[in-house]
């Protein structure tokens, strides 16, 4: 078994995480949306996870809707005291698998109290904000004070123990820390997409976590000659040399990669303990400026989905 606490750990809220954790979106049906083909082989992937250290699994309760939290809950409930449950809130699915904008005070409020139920949980771990504001899923400029403001009261209700961003610009995660504090920030970022980098060294010197969606990809999974070469030169697969990168990359970064297989997961686990050489790391810090990345249809296990 795959010893993760090589990939170290790191502050989330008052709790600390091993860097490798899991997430869970995929546990979901076909879209993020609908009962799992195979609901005993996703909770066989959580009972795994937790097995191999895992003490960190992102979730939301707009998973499925609600199928993945009762999964969570069917899996490891009760729960162990190491175990943190990060969720997310700020969409609804549409009768017809859309994802759409619920930001309102009632609609979070709403989605909190999903979460608790469905999870069997008093209060959360940590609750991350997801905006959407950009019209093609990606961050985009907009007020979040009145949401955030929401989320700050069911705080103080002791029913959210600490609070993150999801998909927010540098702007909107300023303005979010001075309305609370902010334990995390989850961006897309990857080997490919590497927008957040300032931000990501900057959040590191503040002590803030940073997670990575999508750190495989996401609908395009990464696919370079230079990630494989050096993936074949180290007798690993392109996915692990994707994770290890980000390990490697600062240590606020916290990695959930998603799948619903066990053989996937324990895959994505033996990043932990893969050593990349300087030299190779300089290779792999090129593939986002270079014209060697090229994208592939997302699979059915890939870490992927409209809405992270």
């Amino acid at each position: 078994m795959t010893n993760i606490s090589k990939a170290g750990t790191f502050q989330l809220g008052d709790r600390t995480v091993k860097r490798l954790g899991y997430g869970a979106m995929q546990l979901a049906g076909p879209g993020v949306f609908g009962p799992p083909k195979d609901r005993a082989a996703a909770v066989a992937v959580l009972r795994e996870a937790v097995a191999s250290g895992v003490n960190h699994i992102d979730t939301s309760d707009y998973y499925g809707p609600h199928v993945t939290n009762q999964i969570i809950r069917e899996a490891l409930h009760p729960y162990s005291r190491d175990l943190v449950i990060v969720t997310k809130i700020g969409a609804r699915r549409g009768k017809d698998g859309s994802w759409n904008v619920a930001n309102s005070a009632e609609d979070l409020t709403s989605a909190v109290h999903d979460n608790l139920r469905n999870l069997g949980l008093d209060a959360l771990d940590v609750v991350n904000l997801r905006f959407m504001f950009g019209a093609h899923g990606g961050p985009a400029e907009g007020s979040i004070e009145a949401p955030l403001a929401a989320l700050v009261k069911l705080q103080g209700q002791g029913l959210v123990r600490h609070i993150g961003l999801s998909n927010a610009t540098r702007k909107q995660i300023d303005d979010g820390r001075a309305i609370a504090d902010i334990a995390c920030v989850q961006n897309q970022y990857n080997l490919a997409h590497r927008d957040d980098d300032a931000l990501i060294d900057t959040l590191a010197a503040e002590g803030i976590a940073y997670v990575p969606f999508f750190p495989l990809g996401g609908f395009t999974p990464l696919q370079s000659t230079a990630l494989s070469d050096v993936a074949k030169s180290l007798g690993a697969t392109p996915m692990q040399v994707a994770l290890a990168w980000l390990l490697h990359r600062a240590p606020n970064i916290l990695l959930i990669p998603g799948t619903s297989s066990v053989g996937h997961l324990r895959e994505n686990l033996a990043a932990a303990t893969l050593k990349l050489p300087s030299g190779k790391v300089g290779v792999l810090d090129q593939i986002a400026s270079s014209t060697g990345v090229a994208s592939h249809t997302a699979g059915a296990d890939d870490d992927r989905g409209s809405v992270h």
